[in-house]
């Protein structure tokens, strides 16, 4: 996720995160029900439930309601250290709707970008639950397709409806850090390839080690460590854009790093994860007709959208070769956009060829070929790999990566600058926050399967 953005940047306000369990709010899970299908086209309905990530959670004291965590300043008596704060410190349950606008009906998901209560909460991120209830629901979709619904009418500028997977611990962690008593129930355990400082735990221990508050949003912060992980982004959108981009790292599983291994600031190319990743971002493609509010994929309705990843020899062990697009809109099968960039005219799907091709074309780094392109990110699938859902905005770099020109100071009539049509103004966190709050982003009839199982053509 974040492909062009050196910092993850999710807001929250009023909010604080840990490890262990509390007992002030009970936790009940959403349910969730997905479909799994099968050659010819039958699908059964799994019933499945989501979990709220920790980093949004109430974190206090083991022994009292005294929090840990207030505004982007840890509590220094509970937390004197990363492992004591870690056994100190209780991550509570949520109360989805109320506190988060976290709504699901059937197979339908609903996150609401603002919720006021008695505090006010911004964004939020869930993770399917397999049917356990206790542990993330783990993907190989190696020669499978992933189709899901979605209805972003109501996400403007700025905003990012995403959908998408990491190769999180199935269990959150809890197996491999005995100071993790939470576990995927409370929704720990989260990395991808941007390797986020802001993660308040990490490896079983409070990431408190040189905590920085940010210096534009009061309520978050970065720690020393950061967590990584492959990350396959099927879809980061909102009513103006989207983009579909696998990311790889030269790890295995999420793996906590520091210094140069994480890839901030200068040291970008230099990490173990790649942080650009390949995108497919149809507008970005030199296709401005394509998808958008009245377009080829018109935007202001809802619409189903199929990932289809495809391997060498056509065999779920094979190795991934390609990630093709297509949606469907009002009974019409609509093919992906065809790239019109010279260099890449040839191209409609993502592939090694029109990664490398798309590096020289737009004159970037190719740190996606140089850490093992599309056959490390199956790999990841075959390992399993976490599907996560999520609205957020972008204090980073105002999302302009996914729907504006990016970066602001290069020439938009370059290829790759221009890759969306929001203005360069936009997409400012407290100006989003203030006039579109109740932007939402709706996720529908969840389904995988063999490649043509999931919908009609």
């Amino acid at each position: 996720m974040f492909p062009s953005v050196a910092l993850l940047s999710l807001s929250f306000l009023a909010i604080t995160y840990g490890q262990q369990v509390g007992t002030l709010t009970a936790e009940t899970h959403p349910k969730l029900s997905i479909s799994q299908c099968s050659t010819g086209g039958s699908c059964e309905t799994l019933q499945r439930s989501v979990v709220l990530d920790s980093n949004w959670r109430r974190l206090h004291s083991t022994s009292s309601s005294t929090n840990c965590y207030t505004g982007n300043t840890w509590d220094a008596s509970l937390c004197p250290d990363p492992v004591t704060c870690a056994q100190n410190c209780a991550l509570d349950g949520a109360d989805y709707a109320g506190t988060y606008g976290i709504t699901t009906n059937g197979n339908s998901l609903s996150l609401k970008f603002v919720t006021q209560s008695a505090q006010k909460n911004v964004g939020s991120r869930v993770y399917l639950l397999s049917e356990d209830d206790t542990t993330y629901e783990m993907f190989n979709l190696k020669n499978q397709e992933f189709t899901f619904d979605v209805d972003m009418s109501q996400l403007p500028c700025g905003l990012n409806g995403a959908l998408y997977f990491v190769e999180m611990d199935s269990d959150g962690g809890k197996s491999r850090f005995p100071n993790n008593k939470a576990g995927s129930a409370y929704g720990t355990g989260y990395c991808d390839t941007q390797c986020p400082h802001d993660i308040k735990f990490i490896n079983g221990e409070a990431n408190i080690l040189n905590w920085t508050g940010s210096a534009n949003d009061p309520n978050a912060g970065t720690g020393q460590y950061g967590t990584c992980c492959n990350e396959m982004d099927v879809w980061e959108a909102n009513s103006n854009g989207a983009a579909v981009t696998p990311h790889v790292c030269n790890v295995q599983g999420q793996t906590r790093c520091s210094g140069t291994q994480c890839g901030d600031g200068d040291e970008r190319y230099d990490g173990i994860c790649d942080k650009d990743g390949c995108d497919f971002n149809s507008f970005r493609m030199g296709d401005q007709t394509f998808l958008g509010v009245g377009k080829t994929v018109d935007t202001s309705s809802k619409f189903t959208v199929v990932t289809q990843f495809l391997t060498s020899d056509n065999t779920t062990s094979g190795t991934l070769s390609e990630i093709r697009r297509l949606y469907v809109q009002n009974g019409k099968v609509i093919a992906n956009s065809k790239a019109s960039i010279a260099g890449l005219d040839a191209y409609d799907s993502i592939t090694d060829d029109f990664c490398n091709a798309q590096k020289t074309a737009f004159g970037d780094t190719n740190s996606f070929e140089n850490l093992g392109g599309l056959p490390v990110m199956g790999d990841a699938f075959a390992q399993g790999m976490a599907l996560v859902m999520s609205i957020w905005d972008d204090y980073a770099a105002q999302m302009l990566w996914l729907d504006s020109d990016y970066p602001t100071d290069a020439d938009p009539s370059q290829p790759g600058v221009a890759r969306g049509p929001c203005p360069t103004t936009s997409g400012v966190p407290s100006d989003v926050e203030s006039q579109s709050p109740d932007a939402t982003v709706i996720f529908s009839n969840i389904k995988f399967g063999p490649i043509g199982s999931t919908y009609t053509s």
